[in-house]
């Protein structure tokens, strides 16, 4: 058995279909594993075609057909509003209880406050007069409790009743 017909194609398609996997699920993004394994599929298409004009005009009438494909798609999906049918309708403010992610909350680490509402372990309370979502260690806090900051993580906040 000849290597071109062999062996090496079936190595270079397996090292591609990996490398693309690697790219997908390992490392994410699209980088040297994910271009490698393109490469290496194109390789392999190279490799078992009789005649590589042959080989190469029909990997562009492929890429052509793809391209009208997705061109297509999206003159459709958005002529039947697809995207109004998989995407959320109703914006979200923040004076009805939404709001994005916190920055800057290393502030009120070692603050102190009165919990909001009963933690369980989550809650909320009330620290240097701002209103905010936080968790204990694990235990129950009673709403009206007072509490202590000992970490923050990130938009985490954690607490810990205050002994006196």
């Amino acid at each position: 058995m000849d290597a071109v017909t062999g062996w090496l194609p079936a190595l270079t398609f397996i090292l591609g279909l990996l490398a693309i996997i690697l790219e997908i699920f390992i490392i994410p993004g699209f980088g040297v594993a994910g271009l490698a394994g393109i490469l290496l599929i194109g390789w392999t298409v190279a490799l078992v075609t009789v005649d590589f004009s042959q080989a190469t005009e029909a990997l562009v009438l492929a890429l052509i057909a793809t391209i009208l494909i997705f061109i297509v798609s999206v003159i459709l999906l958005s002529r039947f509003n697809f995207w109004q049918r998989v995407t959320l309708k109703e914006k979200q403010h923040k004076d009805t209880g939404y709001a994005a992610v916190q920055t800057g909350l290393g502030r009120f680490l070692g603050g102190t406050g009165i919990t909001l509402t009963p933690l369980r372990p989550s809650g909320s309370a009330e620290v240097d007069g701002h209103r905010l979502d936080v968790v204990t260690e694990g235990e129950y806090i009673a709403a009206g409790s007072r509490i202590e900051v000992i970490k923050v993580e990130g938009s985490r906040i954690i607490v810990r009743v205050l002994r006196k």
